[in-house]
């Protein structure tokens, strides 16, 4: 066996399971889940019936660098949403099934294991960039992000040494847990340091379209390369999915986009790797990136969701509302770790949350997840109102136990 398996860490969730395992909750009380980011908002009734149209292409092998079709629609969006000046369907654009596999394999096809590599990711993170580092024969290098600024990495606290070492950094904005947004100079900042020291940048943008004013969208980072006329996007890249923007989890369907010298030798890995998507859900998918009323329909529920919940919450556990995302990533009352707020929820309200220590490592001693939990307000509405009237009763004044 690959001897960097023994490196991965379990799974966030196999975790939370062994957390739980001791634990009964009330049989009177409906679970509810705030602990997967796995959007349950009915999906497009218009994708699903564009599957059923397509279902003739079941007998046919998928290409893996997709139909022209779903590349264009895909340029077409990005070129809206981010105001590019243009970017090449035929070159610049990958699908893939989902962000998770993509962030995983383009590790695999872009690290030079030969070289003492470092992969730079934030702390806490999306558990995939630490293990896509391990078994591509890198070494994690991680950057705590904390509420001191606004949990974004300070990227001028990382020594010229270790950029020097540097051949990939991960960066996610909208962040997951945390729903930090990058602004402009950070990324103008990032692609400086690319250039100085040869680096590529992997931004995970799967959270872009769940935000809170309809004016002021994210800024991405291939944007941000267009207003600096770096029309070749190079060495950045960017990664989407249907999944949290269209409410299409299980259609598996992404994509990736950038800097065309690095998409070539990724395509020629993904096509060895056997990683098409079926051809009746790229078709699925050109329906569902030409399409944005669904999109700003979806944003709303999460409003309403967000505000009620805070509104509900906030006076007796502090909450903070992020920048875009689904997750709210609060700290935890002052008698509680992360772990036993967790067991508190589930054993009393049968809530499930996440403990933030399960999202970030220790380095020098820190954990800078710990004493935080991520709470996904993915349920409909009502799920969510219940959930948060739980919360208040455990949280009210003397009310939490020990």
């Amino acid at each position: 066996m690959n001897p960097d398996l023994a490196l991965l860490h379990p799974y966030p969730f196999e975790k939370l399971a062994r957390l739980f395992s001791d634990l009964t909750p009330p049989a009177t009380l409906k679970p509810i889940a705030l602990s997967i980011g796995e959007p349950k908002h009915p999906s497009p009734a218009f994708v699903m019936e564009t599957i059923q149209q397509q279902a003739k292409h079941l007998a046919t092998y998928p290409s893996t660098k997709g139909i022209p079709e779903l590349r264009q629609a895909i340029a077409s969006w990005l070129t809206t949403r981010f105001h590019l000046q243009a970017i090449d369907a035929e070159s610049e654009i990958l699908p893939v099934n989902g962000t998770r596999e993509a962030l995983f394999s383009f590790t695999q096809a872009i690290v030079d294991r030969t070289d003492k590599p470092l992969v730079l990711m934030p702390n806490p993170f999306y558990q995939i960039y630490e293990g896509a580092a391990y078994l591509a024969g890198a070494e994690p290098y991680f950057l705590p992000c904390t509420s001191d600024n606004h949990f974004i990495p300070d990227f001028d606290a990382v020594p010229a040494a270790v950029w020097q070492r540097t051949q990939l950094l991960f960066i996610c904005s909208p962040g997951n847990p945390t729903g930090s947004v990058m602004g402009r100079d950070i990324l103008q900042k990032l692609i400086s340091l690319s250039d100085e020291y040869g680096f590529v940048i992997a931004s995970d943008e799967c959270y872009s379209e769940i935000y809170f004013d309809e004016a002021q969208p994210p800024v991405g980072l291939l944007q941000v390369c267009a207003e600096l006329g770096r029309h070749d996007y190079k060495n950045c890249v960017v990664f989407h999915s249907l999944s949290k923007r269209s409410n299409l989890p299980g259609l598996r369907s992404g994509f990736v986009a950038g800097d065309a010298q690095l998409l070539k030798p990724y395509l020629l890995y993904r096509t060895y790797h056997g990683s098409a998507m079926p051809v009746q859900h790229q078709w699925a998918s050109v329906a569902a990136w030409q399409d944005e009323q669904h999109v700003i329909n979806n944003r709303e529920q999460y409003r309403q969701k967000f505000q009620a919940f805070y509104d509900l919450v906030n006076p007796h556990l502090p909450l903070t509302l992020p920048d875009a995302g689904f997750y709210f990533w609060v700290k935890t009352p002052n008698s509680h770790d992360d772990e036993s707020f967790a067991r508190l929820l589930y054993q009393h309200a049968n809530i499930t949350v996440l403990p933030g220590r399960y999202l970030g490592r220790t380095v020098d001693g820190v954990n800078p997840a710990e004493n935080h939990v991520r709470m996904a307000l993915v349920a409909p509405l009502a799920d969510c109102v219940l959930a948060a009237e739980r919360i208040v009763l455990l949280t009210g004044e003397n009310n939490v136990p020990r």
